[in-house]
């Protein structure tokens, strides 16, 4: 019996909001907007523009290929085999949202140390947090799914609100007077187009329900451009409110811009309301991400794309090492990264070019569908044929070029990024020669790779002793 479609519109928009908008996000915003004041509307308007594009290109994908739980990984795996599959999904997956859930930790504790004023190390509310999340997932909890709507709206509404008081001078703290833009110079808009980038990755984790969505063809590729333009809305009266109550300055070297500026604006109660919701944001996002990368391990694992303790499960059917092993990568970054605005900001970026790396995969597997599949049925299509696609390529690299504004940070940052993807190539290549046992740049039939979300795909091979 075929699944009941009930989810409309407005649950596609909330779920691309709610897991795009984070406290990493305010991060971003304020570090961004510190650094060129309200020109940084306009990086903002760029960057979407191009994730848009790329929801256009998942939307296709996703209609070539429904239903399947490794996303991007079977997308690659078909379109131009298991080494790119593996570098990509390794890197720009995992290694981009365990950075951005280890930022996301240590802000928390940050919020909750300048808050609360306990005599314990910020960190220590990383762990507990952390550990709740961990114990929730192992049994097979989800502790914001009913929530999820909920937090949207209130992270949402206070922005809105946070913003509005702030743009209008209608706080309670004092008017700052200063420029509007900070370097008026358009190239200044360049770079900051690559820190805004981040402010829209993941509006694609709405795709997979779109097997449970009224009107998919239309609503979830609808759903995920609206949901970003309601972020850039948002996000944009916010920086107009930065304008009038915090120092440009001050915000581009805080590790918590949202505090400060909810403190400018407000006092006190300001700085509690931005710490509490940012804190069910952190929540709500450090959730999703043991979950997610937790089940696209075992779906990997399923398609012998990673080792195949990640396809374990307990008793209540949770891919137990996977959690495991996101939990303790995301302490260590959240470890590393605390209390420092500099190592925050360098951990998002780093993030975004892995991020951003995968982006352009999935616009090349798209380029090699339209070449290799040109008949085969839609329910979605990127209008245009290839344009938008070599667009999103040329502007996605373009920004990955002009990662950072400080030069060194931007050589330090594509040398980490280079190094991590070299590694992960030799291992990529090694892992497809001996365990998959396939030639490494060979794509894997579409349908064949379909195939392999049943599990008696692999025990049977597992059986015999091969993989073809």
């Amino acid at each position: 019996m075929p699944e009941e479609k009930n989810l409309g519109l407005k649950d596609v928009i909330s779920v691309s909001v709610g897991l795009v908008l984070a406290t990493s996000c305010l991060i971003s915003l304020g570090q961004g907007a510190g650094q060129v004041g309200e020109l940084f509307i306009v990086a903002m308007i760029i960057a979407m523009g191009f994730n848009m594009i790329t929801m256009a290109t998942m939307s296709e994908l996703n209609a070539l290929m429904p239903g399947v739980t490794g996303g991007l990984a079977q997308y690659t795996l078909a379109g131009v085999g298991p080494v790119p599959t593996i570098v990509l999904m390794v890197g720009g997956y995992m290694i981009s949202n365990i950075l951005s859930s280890g930022v996301e930790a240590s802000i928390f504790a940050y919020a909750m140390g300048e808050v609360l004023g306990l005599p314990i190390p910020n960190y220590c509310w990383s762990v507990m947090a952390s550990v709740v999340i961990l114990i929730a997932n192992l049994r097979g909890v989800d502790m914001f799914a009913k929530m999820q709507d909920i937090i949207t709206d209130l992270l949402l509404g206070s922005l809105l609100i946070m913003g509005l008081l702030g743009a209008l001078k209608l706080g309670t703290g004092t008017v700052v007077h200063q420029p509007a833009v900070m370097h008026p110079k358009a190239s200044a808009v360049v770079p900051m187009a690559a820190t805004a980038f981040w402010l829209f990755i993941g509006a694609e984790y709405a795709i997979p329900i779109s097997k449970n969505v009224k009107n998919a063809k239309r609503n979830v590729p609808l759903g995920m451009f609206l949901g970003l333009g309601i972020i850039c809305l948002v996000q944009s009266v916010l920086v107009f409110g930065f304008h009038h109550y915090a120092k440009w300055g001050a915000l581009a070297n805080s590790a918590a811009p949202h505090l400060l500026y909810g403190m400018a604006l407000l006092g006190k109660p300001g700085q509690i309301w931005m710490a509490l919701v940012s804190a069910m944001a952190v929540l709500s996002a450090q959730n999703s991400t043991v979950q997610g990368l937790s089940s696209i391990f075992s779906g990997m694992a399923r398609t012998n794309l990673m080792p195949q303790f990640f396809g374990k499960t307990n008793k209540k059917g949770v891919p137990v090492y996977g959690v495991w092993f996101v939990f303790v990568a995301i302490l260590i970054c959240a470890y590393i990264s605390q209390d420092s605005s500099d190592k925050i900001s360098f951990f998002i970026l780093v993030g975004s070019v892995f991020w951003m790396a995968s982006y352009i995969m999935a616009h090349i597997d798209l380029l090699v569908f339209r070449h290799r599949l040109p008949k085969a049925p839609r329910t979605f299509k990127v209008p245009g044929g290839v344009v938008l696609s070599v667009i999103g390529i040329a502007g996605t690299a373009f920004m990955i070029a002009n990662i950072s504004t400080d030069p060194v940070e931007r050589v330090q940052i594509l040398a980490l990024t280079g190094v991590i993807f070299a590694i992960l190539f030799v291992y990529a290549v090694i892992w497809t020669k001996v365990k998959m046992r396939i030639p490494v740049f060979k794509p894997v039939p579409m349908e064949k790779v379909m195939a392999m979300e049943n599990t008696l795909y692999y025990r049977i091979r597992k059986r015999r002793g091969i993989w073809k």
